[in-house]
């Protein structure tokens, strides 16, 4: 078994995983934009349930 550095296993990952190709489990969207829309929402609902608690 080869020794890989941080930096060739990060490589190896990149290839791997397309952060562009659309998925369909993703509605159709890359992963990065998935998780930034899920994030968003998150944040979005954190801070109007902060808001219902503080009235």
């Amino acid at each position: 078994m080869d020794a890989v550095t941080r930096a060739e296993a990060w490589v190896r990952i990149a290839d791997f995983y397309n952060t562009r190709r659309r998925h369909g489990a993703a509605d159709g969207l890359p992963p990065i934009i998935y998780e930034q829309r899920i994030a968003a929402v998150r944040a979005a609902t954190t801070v109007r349930r902060q808001q219902l608690i503080a009235a």
